[in-house]
């Protein structure tokens, strides 16, 4: 329902002249442009400078010849496939058409009136044809795979004047463990307004879709957590067993030290397992991920260092697979003497430089925030709210994980759910009446964070209590 109300609240947007207005002088070069959707105004500065995509571009461009699907992609496709052909039958008298696109933006599909196919052909939004920002700027379903939730993009707001033409609303089904996309649902209208219950559509298809793939990421689940017990028994290191997306499912007592997670405690479901404060363990199993995923023979070993000892501890990653798709890996962290020896895991890319500048947004303008400025940041839904010098302000990235990875090398933590906290800027550490903690914030209103219980180890030892 929430998807629903937010595209309901757009239908407010300024007209048609004031955005193009805006987009002209944009375009022409300004950074501060009035009477645009903030997410908008965002989207174009990446088509801009990120993508330098030409906003006088006529056409998409085609995509790939060849994208390789998984078994779990496909089967998201299909599924939406079906439900769109259902949504092309009630906009085919609307001059409307329904698309289904893969992760890269590539167009799979397309349904509606033979009519509006056609002229949607002339600006190439058909099949094989590439709709990600990067390759036709701001549009319902490029937009929809840079961002978390449903968009609407109308006339205007397309980054290319060709496409002013055009109303589409979209939503990308994402992957539940690693929050990337998979695909992405749109509807499009020649000239003519999108129909009132397209937010409801749009809803209801990812629900139906993620449906299938949490089914699927708890069987997963259950299959780390057999091969955990399996190895358990007789291995000489810690053992954990983690997602593709480097979050604990399972760990034993000497592993949930070092990771600082409960031990023994199963996490199946998707949305609540465990993070473990050591960002180095989540790049391994992210760069392991993509590594058994080409290779399923693939196993490696490496070094990282805890917060526990000097010298980095060794690491070896198993994967282990159900029904011929990854579903995580084994962790053994510390000398495992029933184990060969193994190659050693280099990264794919130099550590990522830590972050100076958290962007925030205020109405229809890009704040640019120094970290000692951003107090704590708090979760809500797809959206994060920064607690700052300058009041509150929503962070231009969706999603409280995202912001996490990039502030983890500068003095930022995650102490629960909700919460990510400048430790820099904990004034006081309160204790409630079950020994759960409460940080006391130096902000004007001397903020208190809550601290989960299994982020608890990790506040501890980063504050030295």
């Amino acid at each position: 329902m929430s998807d629903v109300h937010r595209l309901d609240t757009m239908s407010g947007s300024p007209g048609r002249s004031t955005v193009f207005a805006a987009w002209e002088r944009f375009v022409q070069g300004e950074d501060h442009v009035r009477g645009v959707r903030p997410e908008v105004v965002v989207s174009w500065h990446r088509c801009r400078e990120q993508y330098r995509v030409d906003p006088h571009l006529t056409e998409a461009p085609l995509a790939a010849a060849h994208s390789d699907h998984t078994l779990e992609q496909d089967v998201v496709l299909t599924e939406l496939g079906g439900l769109a052909g259902a949504m092309a039958r009630e906009v085919e008298g609307l001059n409307g058409i329904v698309t289904v696109a893969d992760a890269t933006g590539r167009i799979l599909a397309t349904w509606g009136d033979q009519a509006t196919v056609a002229r949607a052909a002339d600006a190439n939004l058909a099949t094989w044809s590439c709709w990600s920002e990067a390759g036709a700027g701001t549009n319902g379903m490029g937009t929809a795979l840079e961002t978390h939730g449903p968009v609407l993009i109308r006339g205007a707001e397309h980054w290319c004047q060709a496409f002013h033409s055009w109303a589409c609303a979209a939503i990308a089904v994402r992957d539940v463990v690693t929050r990337e996309p998979i695909a992405v649902l749109n509807i499009s209208c020649w000239r003519t307004p999108l129909p009132d219950a397209t937010g409801r559509w749009l809803s209801h298809a990812v629900t139906q879709t993620q449906s299938t793939l949490k089914g699927r990421a708890r069987d997963s689940a259950a299959e780390l957590i057999a091969a955990f017990a399996q190895v358990k028994g007789r291995a000489t290191a810690a053992v954990a067993a983690v997602d593709t997306a480097g979050n604990v499912v399972i760990a034993d007592e000497r592993a949930s030290v070092l990771m600082g997670v409960p031990s023994e405690v199963p996490a199946v479901e998707p949305t609540i397992r465990w993070r473990t404060s050591l960002p180095d363990l989540i790049r391994v199993a992210q760069y392991a991920s993509g590594c058994a995923a080409q290779n399923p023979d693939w196993v490696g070993s490496t070094q990282i260092f805890t917060h526990l000892a000097d010298e980095p501890v060794p690491v070896t990653v198993r994967p282990v697979f159900f029904s011929g798709q990854l579903a995580g890996h084994l962790m053994l962290l510390g000398a495992s003497g029933d184990t060969q020896p193994l190659p050693t895991m280099a990264p794919t890319h130099p550590p990522a430089r830590p972050m100076h500048r958290v962007v925030a947004l205020r109405e229809d303008r890009m704040v640019l925030l120094r970290l000692p400025e951003v107090c704590f940041a708090e979760s809500d839904g797809n959206d994060v709210w920064l607690s700052t010098e300058q009041g509150r302000l929503r962070a231009a990235s969706p999603g409280l994980d995202k912001l996490t990875n990039e502030l983890a090398d500068s003095g930022f933590l995650r102490v629960h759910r909700r919460y990510v906290v400048n430790l820099s800027r904990v004034r006081e550490i309160e204790r409630g009446f079950k020994g759960e903690l409460f940080l006391v914030m130096d902000s004007r209103a001397n903020d208190v964070v809550p601290v989960s219980r299994r982020n608890t180890p990790a506040v501890r030892d980063a504050l030295g209590l």
